[in-house]
């Protein structure tokens, strides 16, 4: 299998083979709503990069147990990074949630980012998707737990790159 980018699933899993690469924040401090921002925009390229892989999901998965496998630790690291960016984000009191909030929040922002592509190919099969959009539609899922300046820096953002799209 590959696509017009030249990528291969096994080029996919070699580059990325539990996500990690694709999923790594920056540790050592907590994240600003700029950077969840710039980290997803460079998470939907990558999606886009794989496109094929991620457009044909539910195929390959029941024809390759290898696909499975790694996919699966793949979602998971998603929703693991997008936990601990929440759980961050209310340290730093940027963010009020409970942790059954925070945990239907990864799973919601996951899901989102991972079938985004999909979605908006379904909407434009002919055209080339609106990665903005894709990540203001992640931004947005955690936008009601958001508070002062995190908030207004997610307004400003959306307002400077969505509206713009």
């Amino acid at each position: 299998i590959m696509d017009t980018s030249g990528a291969t699933p096994r080029q996919f899993f070699s580059d990325a083979p539990d996500g990690s690469s694709l999923l790594t924040v920056p540790g050592g401090r907590t994240l600003s709503t700029e950077d969840i921002w710039l980290f997803l925009h460079l998470l939907f390229e990558t999606i886009w990069k794989f496109r094929f892989f991620y457009r044909d999901i539910n195929d390959l998965l029941t024809r390759n147990r290898l696909v499975e496998t790694h996919f699966q630790r793949i979602l998971e690291h998603k929703e693991s990074t997008a936990i601990n960016v929440c759980q961050g984000l209310a340290a730093s009191g940027a963010l009020t949630a409970t942790a059954a909030e925070i945990r239907a929040l990864a799973t919601n922002m996951s899901v989102v980012a991972t079938f985004w592509l999909s979605f908006e190919h379904a909407r434009r099969p002919r055209g080339e998707p609106d990665i903005g959009r894709g990540v203001y539609q992640v931004m947005s899922l955690a936008a009601p737990y958001l508070q002062g300046e995190a908030r207004r820096l997610l307004e400003k953002l959306s307002g400077e790159y969505v509206d713009k799209n």
